[in-house]
C-alpha cells in the first residue's frame, strides 16, 4: 500500500524526529510508503518485507512476538517504525527480544512500547539506528543494546525502568559493546535526554571496550534498585575511549555515580566530565564519588571540569584527578 498523503498527524511526528535526531538521522519524506499495521502477523509480515523509505505505522494494541527484521534502510532512505505508546510490543513468553534488529541499519523506532521480554531492543550490526521517544520495561535483562559494531546509532528522549528482574545485575538499561572483547566497534553512539530508573538493577548506562567517541547527555538517571550484583553500582560505567558525558543528573546510587575503568589496557581512556550533577545522598558504598576514575594515569587520562558537582558522598573525584577550570 502506498499513501502518498500523509495525515498531520504523522506528518508531525516524522517531524518531530527530524528535529530530535542527531546530525545524519533524517526523517521520512511525505512521498515515502507507509504500511499500516494493527496486528501481530501484520507486522511481522511488514517487518520481513519492508523496503528503503517505508514507515510501518502501528495502531495502538498489543502486538505479541519476537519480532525480527533482517530489512536495511539507507542513510538516504530510512526506515521508520512508529506508534503511540499504546502501541504495545511484547514476548508471550517473556523471553527473547520485543524486538530485534538484525544487520537492519538505518532504521528508525519512535514512541512504541516495549515490554515482557528478556531484552527490549537489541541492534545487531546495524549502523544509524535511531530510538526515540521509546517506553521500555519489565525484562529480566537490558533495555537497548547497541551491539557487534552497531555505529553511530542513538537513543532519544526515552523512557526505561523496570529491567534486571532476576537480579543477575544484567539488567542495563542502555548497553553499547560486548564485554571481554575488543571486536565490537559500536562507535559513536548518542545516549541524549533519556530517563532511565528507577528499577533498573545494572548501570543505567555501560559502555564496554573496544567502543569510542560516543555521548551520553541530558539524562536523568535514578539508580534506585541497583543489585550491586556483577559490580554494578554506579549509574554510568565507562570503559570504552574518548566518551563525552555531559549534563546529566543522577540520584540514588549505592556507590560511585559515574566510573571509568581500564579492562583492557589502552582502554578506559579519554572520558571528558562535563557539567554533570550527582546526587549521592544515602549512599553507602566504600567509595562514594561523583566520578570514580579508576583507570586514571597520565597516559590514560580522564577530564573532569570544575562545572560538575556532587551532594553528599565523599566528594567530587579521585584525588589524583585533576580538576579542570
Amino acid at each position: 500500500m502506498r499513501i502518498r498523503t500523509l495525515s498531520l498527524a504523522l506528518v508531525t511526528t516524522l517531524g518531530t524526529v527530524l528535529a530530535a535526531a542527531p546530525p545524519g538521522h533524517a526523517a521520512a519524506s511525505a512521498t515515502d510508503p507507509v504500511l499500516l499495521v494493527s496486528t501481530s502477523a501484520q507486522l511481522k509480515s511488514a517487518l520481513a518485507a519492508v523496503v528503503p523509505g517505508t514507515t510501518i505505522r502501528l495502531a495502538d494494541g498489543t502486538y505479541t512476538g519476537n519480532f525480527r527484521t533482517t530489512r536495511a534502510g539507507r542513510a538516504d532512505a530510512r526506515i521508520t517504525l512508529v506508534g503511540s505508546a499504546n502501541a504495545v510490543l511484547r514476548t508471550n513468553t517473556g523471553g527473547g527480544n520485543a524486538l530485534h534488529l538484525d544487520g537492519a541499519a538505518y532504521w528508525t523506532v519512535r514512541g512504541v512500547t516495549l515490554t515482557h521480554a528478556q531484552k527490549g531492543i537489541m541492534i545487531d550490526a546495524a549502523r544509524g539506528v535511531l530510538i526515540d521517544s521509546v517506553t521500555v520495561h519489565e525484562l529480566t535483562m537490558e533495555g537497548v543494546h547497541f551491539r557487534n559494531s552497531s555505529s553511530d546509532g542513538a537513543i532519544v528522549d526515552s523512557r526505561i525502568h523496570d529491567t534486571g528482574r532476576d537480579d543477575r545485575g544484567m539488567g542495563e538499561g542502555v548497553y553499547v559493546g560486548t564485554a571481554n572483547t575488543l571486536a565490537d566497534r559500536s562507535d559513536r553512539v548518542q545516549i541524549l535526554r533519556n530517563v532511565i530508573g528507577p528499577d533498573v538493577r545494572g548501570e543505567a548506562v555501560d559502555l564496554k571496550e573496544g567502543t569510542t567517541g560516543g555521548r551520553v547527555a541530558g539524562n536523568v538517571f535514578d539508580g534506585t534498585g541497583l543489585t550491586g550484583n556483577n559490580y554494578d553500582d554506579s549509574w554510568v560505567d565507562v570503559k570504552g575511549n574518548g566518551y563525552l558525558i555531559e549534563d546529566n543528573t543522577g540520584r540514588n546510587s549505592t556507590n560511585d555515580g559515574f566510573q571509568v575503568h581500564a579492562q583492557f589496557p589502552g582502554w578506559g581512556c579519554g572520558t571528558v566530565f562535563h557539567a554533570n550533577r550527582a546526587d549521592l545522598t544515602g549512599a553507602t558504598g566504600p567509595d562514594r564519588l561523583a566520578i570514580h576514575a579508576f583507570s586514571y594515569t597520565a597516559a590514560c587520562p580522564t577530564t573532569v571540569t570544575a562545572d560538575n558537582t556532587v551532594v553528599g558522598g565523599n566528594g567530587l573525584v579521585d584525588a589524583d584527578v585533576p580538576i579542570i577550570p
